[in-house]
């Protein structure tokens, strides 16, 4: 029950936050000085805040993704038009 509270808070944090406590838990991993059972729960968390950077990454793709492909079905109509003036 913890993690699927923990995973639905995770969810709740925007990009930027996900990333810095993200990489607030690295430094700590990489630090040491934790039990084992810490270092297992800092991972599972790292886990989950690399999953919802991934998230917003993917969608943040798809969103440029289109946008390109937009301005792609755009060109070949203002692209006719520059290249017919441009020849004359």
């Amino acid at each position: 029950m913890t993690s699927s509270n923990t995973s639905g808070t995770a969810e709740a944090l925007g990009y930027e936050q996900a990333r810095d406590e993200l990489i607030e838990v690295v430094r700590r991993l990489e630090a040491g000085g934790t039990s084992l059972e810490e270092s297992l729960a800092l991972w599972e968390r790292g886990e989950e805040l690399a999953k919802v950077c991934r998230r917003w990454l993917d969608g943040a793709r798809r969103r440029l993704d289109a946008a390109l492909a937009e301005e792609e079905a755009d060109e070949p109509e203002a692209g006719s038009q520059s290249t017919g003036s441009g020849g004359e």
